[in-house]
């Protein structure tokens, strides 16, 4: 089954996954059957597959984003040994990935974080609490960002090691079925073979890669919300009748889906563009992610708003895919780079074009 087949025939479930915070474990399974974990995939293919499942359900598509995070970054700097041990796992699904790089005091800027990994001989030991990661609550294993004699380190960390904590989080504003938790290490010990790639090299390069991946695959996702919100207001304009006239006749409602036409349609193509200069391996590529991520970020949001508009209490329904996605949508706005954060970045990259 392709990932279209796939996203139509779970789309009535999404709302109840929501309701329910977390994607049951036959989903789950099934969408490792099915291959969708397989992260050889390639740019072009991996943003279809999650703009099918971001118009579904934003969890859904944070499956594929998190596991493919924690493959890229040990496809990248991970040893032959730790390729072949954690890859085949991870595309199969026998092992479910967590991020844990966020902490308390650090968000955006990650070069703060607290959490320390000692080597005691052949081992590392883990203290630190992270926050908001993602399927944290049935990951089984941890790519940890951390630091270790003052210089950003990356460790792969087992959940069920002893000293590894989890906390559930119930109740966010958005991925309501993403199953989030906060991640205590209390002195965790893990084999010093464990360590992803040198001391000194866990932000600038591991973290980096995974969160350009990351990134890549919330635009597609974006791209999707935004798309299936418009076709939502637009099915809805057509049929609803007003006052002996439909909606789609009043002006103000065509121009709504005009607009969220545009916005639809500038963040598709961005995203197609980024994933053509990743396959290319052009260094424009990560800037190019950057736009995409913040152009479909912001897409999404201004068109479930005017979704919103367009179906007024229908979207506030408590199944509505409009009402959900624009929750998610904030959420989009945030992680993976504040939009903040993206616009510093890319106003430096437009300074590379002054003559």
């Amino acid at each position: 089954m392709d990932s279209t087949a796939f996203a139509a025939a779970v789309r009535p479930e999404a709302a109840e996954w929501d309701a329910r915070g977390g994607l049951p474990p036959d989903v789950v399974k099934a969408v490792a059957h099915e291959g969708f974990l397989d992260t050889g995939r390639s740019p072009a293919e991996l943003g279809r597959l999650c703009a099918d499942f971001g118009g579904v359900c934003s969890s859904l598509r944070a499956l594929i984003t998190v596991q493919d995070m924690v493959a890229a970054a040990v496809r990248r700097w991970g040893t032959a040994a730790q390729r072949e041990r954690w890859l085949p796992a991870l595309a199969r699904g026998d092992v479910l990935a967590g991020f844990a790089a966020t902490e308390p005091g650090a968000g955006s800027d990650l070069s703060a974080v607290t959490t320390s990994a000692e080597r005691e001989g052949g081992q590392v030991r883990l203290r630190g609490r992270k926050l908001w990661v993602t399927f944290g609550q049935v990951a089984d294993v941890f790519l940890v960002l951390a630091t270790a004699a003052g210089r950003p380190v990356t460790v792969l960390v087992e959940a069920d090691r002893p000293g590894t904590a989890v906390e559930p989080v119930r109740g966010q504003l958005g991925m309501r079925a993403a199953q989030l938790a906060h991640v205590r290490f209390d002195g965790v010990l893990v084999p010093a073979e464990n360590l992803l790639a040198p001391p000194g090299f866990g932000l600038s390069h591991v973290v980096a890669t995974a969160l350009d991946h990351g990134r890549f695959t919330v635009a597609w996702g974006c791209a999707g919300m935004a798309e299936a919100c418009l076709r939502t207001a637009a099915e809805h304009a057509a049929d609803r009748m007003q006052g002996g006239v439909r909606l789609a006749g009043h002006q103000t409602v065509r121009a709504l889906l005009g607009r969220s036409l545009a916005d639809t349609s500038a963040a598709r193509e961005l995203c197609a563009r980024a994933a053509a200069l990743r396959a290319a391996g052009d260094p424009e590529a990560v800037a190019a992610t950057v736009l995409a991520k913040y152009v479909a970020a912001r897409a999404a949001a201004a068109v479930a708003d005017r979704a919103g508009q367009v179906l007024g209490a229908a979207g506030c329904a408590e199944d509505s895919l409009v009402g959900r996605f624009f929750r998610d949508a904030k959420v989009m706005r945030i992680i993976e780079g504040a939009d903040e954060v993206a616009e510093q970045r890319l106003g430096e990259y437009a300074l590379r074009w002054r003559p």
